[in-house]
């Protein structure tokens, strides 16, 4: 079987090969890779294996063919889309993923996320060569395989998370320059979406993991065939477990907090009440300090929504108890879920977040908002606590609930733990896919 991915961000293992820089991002992607990649000893299922991944110009979009681990072999194709402007679609997706179709005949084209445009680009590819081999049967025509991420059009919807008009509305230097303060933010959310609509419409493939994605697919393409997969989430995970006794009382990790759907701003609205009960309360978040404004570039560079995290931390007198901890590879995050006390998800939407999965797989105790398809993976009140979005209140009192009792703490990362380990297994996971690609092929 001939497959063909098409990823947001090159794999790593492959990066390297091709000497150019990968990303530690969507490590689900390479743990089927590295998955695959053994599979390929025993008895080799997937025959072949190319990915398409994104390229900074048009110039480089190139093919490659390189070895990794033991003489598995990929070949590579680059493609161009802007990423600075991801709301734009561009026309030179579509001929672009023509050729390379052309070029490679896969059996199956598996999609990783709907994003961005080239999915929409891929399934445009897709029905022109349908349109060929109606003239020509040797033209191939692959399935199509669309693996849901994010929902970015509900992204898109929740964007703003319950912030005050007046912010969402403001501009900074930065915003103005950029054209690009948090209402324009939602906007290209918003026109992100419509070409994720697009091609979930055209779909006749999907994987998801939630009731949440799955209800967003039956309402956009009730026709598409939808199957249930979970991810493989990045290696260091599988090992290691949270320890009660040894973690650092009262800390608190959040692993995002770049944009207002994360919604930091409701874990910093919950501090105030959290101190009243535990005075030596922190978070510490994983990540670059959006609301740093000490140099002169950083207050040309500070955006609205980093301008008002700033305002929040100088009102409840948060200096000394917010720590912005740069960009972690994955054995430094675990090290953060492992010291914390509780990793929050204060989200005002997600579909399966995989830093929840990794805190999950190392036994965190998690508090988490009951939006989208956080509830599909973890069982409320006996694997986390789960409050209403945007619900500072009900945020602090789930931390202040776990915090008083270290056996309940324990319980509820042991039972996370437990689930996660099912969810994630790399080989229940694989088999699934390969059981995916089977069927798609022989449909």
């Amino acid at each position: 079987m001939r497959v063909l991915w098409v990823c947001n961000l090159l794999p790593p293992l492959v990066a390297e090969k091709l000497k150019i820089e990968g990303s530690n991002k969507e490590g689900w992607i390479t743990g089927a890779l590295v998955r695959m990649m053994e599979e390929a000893i025993e008895y080799r299922s997937v025959s072949e294996l190319a990915i398409a991944y994104p390229v900074a110009s048009s110039d480089k979009q190139s093919k490659a063919e390189v070895v990794i681990g033991n003489n598995f072999r990929v070949t590579c194709y680059g493609y161009y889309e802007d990423r600075n402007q991801p709301e734009n679609y561009s026309m030179e997706l579509e001929p672009r993923f023509h050729s390379i179709i052309k070029s490679y005949e896969p059996d199956v084209i598996h999609v990783f996320g709907t994003e961005y445009g080239h999915t929409l680009g891929v399934m445009k590819a897709v029905h022109e060569c349908r349109n060929e081999a109606q003239k020509d049967s040797s033209i191939c025509v692959p399935e199509v395989l669309i693996g849901i991420q994010g929902i970015i059009y509900r992204c898109g919807e929740e964007y703003t998370a319950d912030l005050p008009d007046e912010i969402v509305s403001s501009r900074t230097f930065r915003d103005l320059i950029k054209r690009d303060n948090i209402a324009q933010q939602q906007a290209k959310f918003l026109e992100r979406g419509e070409m994720e609509k697009e091609a979930l419409k055209l779909a006749t493939n999907v994987t998801g993991r939630t009731d949440f994605d799955r209800d967003v697919i039956s309402k956009l393409n009730p026709d598409a065939t939808y199957f249930y997969m979970n991810e493989t989430l990045r290696e260091p995970f599988y090992s290691g477990t949270w320890d009660v006794t040894t973690c650092n009382k009262h800390t608190i990790f959040v692993s995002q907090a770049d944009y207002p759907l994360k919604g930091f701003h409701i874990l910093l609205e919950a501090m105030p009440i959290i101190l009243e009960y535990f005075s030596d309360a922190k978070i510490r978040v994983a990540g670059a300090d959006i609301t740093a404004y000490n140099t002169l570039k950083q207050k040309i560079k500070i955006s609205g929504y980093g301008k008002y995290l700033r305002t929040l931390i100088s009102s409840y007198h948060l200096e000394d108890k917010v720590e912005f901890l740069g960009k972690l590879d994955a054995e430094a995050m675990k090290q953060e879920y492992l010291k914390c006390h509780t990793y929050v998800c204060p989200s005002s939407i997600e579909n399966s977040p995989n830093s929840m999965g990794e805190a999950m797989l190392l036994g965190v105790p998690v508090v988490a908002s009951r939006a989208g398809g956080i509830p599909s993976m973890i069982t409320e009140d006996e694997e986390g606590k789960l409050f209403d979005p945007c619900n500072s209140d009900g945020l602090a009192d789930d931390i202040i609930h776990i915090w008083k009792d270290d056996g309940l703490a324990s319980e509820l990362g042991a039972a996370a733990m437990n689930r996660a380990r099912l969810t994630h297994n790399a080989d229940i996971n694989y088999n699934r896919l390969v059981e995916i690609y089977t069927k798609i092929t022989e449909l």
